[in-house]
This record gives C-alpha cells, structure tokens and sequence, in this order.
C-alpha cells in the first residue's frame, strides 16, 4: 500500500446509509517507503505510519504524520524489519511498535530516539489496557507478558499462557473495561483471557484464511467479532460460549474489523470497506442483521 484515504462521516445520522455518506477528506501518497501499519495519535489530524521499503538502506520504520499538511513531522529509526504491531497509548504521547526483527520499542512522538526496547522470541503484538498503566506483549509460544508502562525496564510483572496452542499472536486487545484480552493467532484461533490472573475464559476457531485474522470486542466487552476463511463475520457471546449470528460479509476474507469509538458500529476490510450497525429490532445487538454499505 502506498496511500492513506481518509473519509469522514456525519454525526448525529438516524442510520448507517445516512451515516456513511461517506466523502473523501485526502489522499496522502507515499511511495517511497509504502503504507503498512497505521494508527491515530491524540491529535485528529495527525498518524504514526510504518513503512514497508527501504528498511534496510535508511531504518526509517515509523513515521509521524500531518495530514492536515501532507508533511513528515518526525522520523523513527531502530527497526531492521517490517512492524506488525503497533498501538497509541491511550493517555500520552507514547506508543509502542513490534517488529518481525523480534523487538519491542517504545517511542515517544515528541522525541526521535527510542526511548526502550524489549527483546523477545517470535513475532510479538502489542497492546495497551484503556488507562495506559498496563501494556501485554504477545511473544512466541503463546506467551502474553504484562508490564507496568511506568517501569518496563524491571521486566514483566506477570506472565500468562494460552495452554495447548503455541501459535504465534498475530494481534491482541483488551476490552473496555479491562477485564478481558482478545488474542488472535496464525493458526486461526481467537481466545478470550482474564486480564487479571490469565485464565482463558473462552476459545473459538475460524476457517483458515491466507492472511492473518484480527478479531475485536464489542464495547460492552460481552461480544467478539471477527471475519474468517470462510468469507463470513462471526459473533460470540463470551459469557454463554454460543456463537450467536453469522452472515455474509460480501467482501471475501474480511481480515481488518475495527469498532468505532462513539457509535455502535464496526467496520470490516479486505480490498473494500463495509459499514456494519446492529438492527436493534433483531434482538441481541451482536446477534442483530446488519446494514451495510461498501467503499471501493
């Protein structure tokens, strides 16, 4: 990839077709380094980015961006191989990045130099508990280590194992209200953990897919959803263990599912984007039919 459209949708709609009147904000092309990984900072307007060309040659694996003006506000450098982890603390200007170069750094946007780096086996994801005193690195193995954002350098302060699957976390996430985390694997497993002392609540199993899978909470945090090999969106209740909807997600493999922050809405990505709400009069809001409206 090597653009970014940004879209904007208006607030306060009645439905999602009049939500998703969707309107192309900007176009930022990047062809030098590519577009992989892309998530928002504190500030509307600006992203940190990671690339996917010339790693070797300039190391120059994150990037911190304007989009207001189009322009490079800060270069990260350390990183020798391609980022496929990286999250925004929810309460200051720090972040986190794991790369394939079996590292986790630990950036601040105000600063160039790495502020911490953490050596780990595998491929590791990253996350952030909601309050930002907590961050989880998933490692190689199954292993997911919990470590107090204030004092990393001590090591972690608790270690937990997702027992009888040693596939690498391809993505990780804790819920809302921080009691639970959502792993992801390679081998096409989602689990649902305690975030406090590890045990797994719950585990589901999707079709294999060719590209690694990313699952997502509903707000409440009672609900995963996630895309499969199969080209269906799937919901579960986590608390009954029953899946309760599956339907078509007309995209193929939807390997990105993302939940709005202040609406009740998701979105999934493959090649095209669709825009997902409950219809409240189906029943459980997970379990509801959906709307949908696509972006090529």
């Amino acid at each position: 990839m090597t653009q970014f459209d940004f879209l904007t949708l208006p607030m306060g709609s009645k439905s999602l077709k009049q939500a998703c009147k969707k309107r192309l904000l900007k176009t930022a092309y990047h062809k030098k380094h590519g577009a992989d990984r892309i998530c928002f900072t504190h500030h509307p307007h600006s992203v940190i980015c990671s690339s996917i060309h010339n790693l070797d040659l300039h190391g120059e694996s994150l990037r911190y961006l304007s989009m207001y003006d189009n322009r490079c506000l800060r270069y990260f450098k350390g990183h020798k191989e391609r980022v496929v982890s990286l999250c925004m603390s929810p309460v200051n200007d720090s972040f986190m990045s794991g790369s394939l170069d079996h590292s986790v750094r630990i950036w601040d946007l105000r600063v160039n130099a790495c502020q911490g780096i953490l050596r780990l086996r595998g491929r590791p994801a990253v996350a952030y508990d909601q309050q930002g005193l907590v961050f989880a690195v998933a490692m190689e193995g199954g292993a997911v280590k919990l470590f107090d954002s204030r004092s990393y350098d001590k090591g972690p302060f608790d270690t937990f194992l997702v027992g009888g699957d040693t596939a690498e976390v391809c993505d990780i996430k804790f819920s809302n209200d921080g009691k639970s985390m959502l792993l992801t694997t390679t081998s096409n497993s989602i689990y649902v953990l305690d975030a406090y002392g590890g045990e797994k609540r719950c585990g589901f199993n999707l079709d294999p897919s060719p590209t690694a899978m990313e699952a997502t909470f509903t707000p409440d945090g009672q609900y995963v959803v996630s895309g499969s090999g199969d080209g269906n969106l799937h919901a579960w209740n986590i608390n009954t263990l029953n899946m309760v909807s599956s339907w078509d997600s007309h995209i193929g493999v939807p390997s990105c599912l993302k939940w709005a922050p202040r609406r009740v809405m998701f979105v999934a990505a493959s090649s095209v984007l669709t825009f997902w709400i409950p219809n409240h009069g189906a029943g459980d809001a997970a379990g509801a039919q959906t709307e949908e409206v696509t972006l090529q």
